[in-house]
């Protein structure tokens, strides 16, 4: 299956997901966007890359997510609407790219932290030219940030649940709950990295 979409997405493009896609719980968001395309524009080209890893953060009790410190100038933006990009900056060098999820004035957003071929958030946004000037932008073609549907609709079976990754400061609880969201079966996508290319 996994052979097939690959030779797909190099002929595929549809148009952006809604904002009604992301203005849903965060689990479900978070693991929907597996096999979604993740699209960035730069220079005048587009490049397509298949989200193969994802992570959920979700509301104020949830001691991994920064809203569970309230709201601040820097979450903010987690308070909706959703469909808007949270960057962040960690450990004085690398940026994390999330979209936010969910109803207005609910804290909650999916770190992407992998797509086919680029493993690792700060490996991604690095690759794509992630940082600050997208922060809390609407997901558009407009603002050379955007996602599609994936070309073809992966099976639950064939997505892993696990904890999330670095996030023992949330405690015993928090630190184990399963969201986490990744492909399974996609040894070939960290060889290569799958995209596709337009002027």
């Amino acid at each position: 299956m996994y052979i097939q979409a690959r030779i797909g997405i190099l002929n595929f493009m549809k148009k952006p997901l809604l904002s009604s896609f992301f203005d849903r719980p965060t689990l479900q968001v978070a693991e929907d966007l597996i096999g979604c395309m993740l699209a960035r524009t730069r220079d005048g080209k587009t490049e397509r890359y298949m989200i193969t890893e994802t992570e959920a953060y979700d509301g104020f009790e949830d001691r991994a997510s920064h809203a569970s410190k309230g709201r601040t100038p820097r979450t903010e933006v987690m308070f909706g609407p959703a469909a808007r990009t949270y960057i962040y900056f960690v450990y004085g060098i690398h940026w994390m790219f999330n979209v936010v999820t969910g109803p207005r004035d609910y804290p909650s957003a999916v770190l992407i932290r992998a797509v086919e071929g680029i493993s690792g958030p700060a490996r991604l946004t690095k690759a794509l030219g992630i940082a600050k000037d997208l922060n809390n932008k609407i997901l558009s073609r407009k603002n050379g940030l955007w996602i599609e549907e994936g070309p073809t609709k992966i099976k639950p079976r064939n997505i892993q649940k696990t904890p999330r990754i670095g996030v023992d400061y949330a405690g015993p609880i928090w630190s184990k709950k399963k969201w986490r969201f990744v492909l399974s079966n996609t040894s070939y996508g960290a060889r290569e990295r799958t995209r596709t290319s337009m002027p």
